[in-house]
């Protein structure tokens, strides 16, 4: 018999399929050892979370999401929105204050042309050489995935191995272990009927005439 120098929790190779009891009452133990906050708080061998700091403003932006409260404040688009004109009767001010919201939509509207510009010009390379980029990306996770893939085939395959080797001794071992409990039954069921005959042996020479 070879030395064990580890056990195995599980035998899939050799051990038969549970049956629908057999499944339930094992994960009905399991979630009885179970916390009552596993669902929601980490294992204490995982690593605790790095701490993230934010700042203020983006604490107070968090909480603001998180009440599902409206934004306050912001940058106001309507600048960049075409307007009406002021009416005829309109006051200087008034058309200064549109004036002035003219030369920021054209200061806008000439930096996004701009953009476009460039884009038009330079934005076919950039978006050629970002997709190569991404295409070496996805290769080396790719590799890795057929590396990590390759990793659990050889553990299986050497788990697998080492279970149908020991596969006849174990059968023999959990044969002989059912043979012995059942001699084991079969030697107390007659030793109570030995001890029942015993006692009523000692019942009938105690009844019968001295």
């Amino acid at each position: 018999m070879p030395l064990i120098l580890e056990s195995q929790g599980s035998l899939p190779y050799i051990d038969g399929d549970l049956s629908p009891h057999e499944r339930s009452t094992a994960l009905n133990l399991i979630n009885r050892e179970l916390p009552d906050d596993h669902l929601s708080k980490a294992h204490p061998s995982l690593a605790p979370l790095p701490e993230v700091q934010f700042s203020e403003a983006f604490s107070t932006e968090i909480e603001r999401a998180g009440a599902k409260q409206p934004m306050q404040g912001g940058i106001d688009v309507s600048r960049y929105e075409a307007q009406d004109d002021p009416a005829a009767d309109t006051d200087e001010d008034a058309w200064r204050q549109h004036l002035r919201s003219a030369y920021i939509s054209s200061m806008y509207l000439l930096g996004r042309q701009a953009n476009l510009d460039l884009l038009d010009e330079y934005g076919k390379n950039a978006w050629l050489v970002s997709n190569s980029q991404m295409e070496y990306i996805l290769q080396d996770l790719e590799q890795e995935l057929d590396r990590v893939k390759n990793e659990i085939e050889t553990v299986n395959k050497a788990r697998k191995q080492a279970q149908e080797q020991s596969k006849g001794e174990l059968l023999a071992l959990d044969e002989t272990w059912k043979s012995g409990i059942g001699k084991i039954l079969e030697i107390q069921v007659a030793t109570d009927n030995l001890r029942q005959l015993i006692l009523e042996s000692r019942r009938n020479l105690g009844q019968a005439p001295r």
